[in-house]
């Protein structure tokens, strides 16, 4: 069985809507304790952080990890603390590009594979009524850049380039290369 080495409900919603069979296991890594300021090394320690923590943990299994990040170009726009951080954060976002980057870890078949995948986004001015209800919401809670591409932003965006699955933490296109047909539900 290939395990998802993550808490992330959408990675997990994810691997689903692909038909991939999983389990959902994590074990930690602080990933606070990665202090670069450049978004593209930062997702690379933490999701690397990760898989270490699960190969320990699970040795003989097939395993992904990922984490992802949002810049604004200037900014890592993490997972926000607290409602006044997600209104900043998003505020940064709103009528702007930005880009998420995701970093995948596989191990599979004794192998090891690593992925730095980025989707680009262009978005409208959000509405602060729609903003607003969408803090109220809390479902920006555990999101990168507090952003839902599939959700809250959805409506917003003007431009893409990239996958969609990659903004949301995990380019399973790609871990499908990696895998075959291993895993997936016919």
């Amino acid at each position: 069985m290939l395990i998802l080495c993550s808490s992330s409900k959408t990675r997990a919603k994810l691997l689903k809507s692909f038909n991939i069979n999983f389990i959902q296991k994590s074990c930690g890594f602080d990933e606070d304790l990665v202090s670069t300021k450049d978004p593209y090394e930062f997702v690379t320690i933490a999701s690397l952080g990760k898989f270490k923590e699960c190969i320990k943990c699970f040795e003989t299994q097939d395993i992904v990890t990922a984490d992802t990040v949002l810049t604004d170009g200037k900014l890592i726009l993490r997972k926000a603390k607290n409602k006044e951080d997600a209104r900043r954060i998003l505020l940064a976002q709103s009528g702007r590009e930005i880009k998420i980057i995701t970093s995948m870890w596989v191990k599979f078949n004794g192998k090891i594979y690593s992925r730095l995948d980025e989707t680009i986004y262009k978005f409208k001015e959000f509405d602060k009524n729609d903003l607003e209800e969408y803090l109220n919401s809390n479902e920006w809670q555990g999101k990168a850049g507090a952003c839902m591409v599939e959700g809250f932003c959805k409506k917003y965006i003007k431009e893409v380039k990239g996958f969609e699955s990659t903004a949301m933490g995990l380019c399973v296109e790609e871990l499908l290369k990696i895998i075959g047909g291993n895993y997936v539900n016919k």
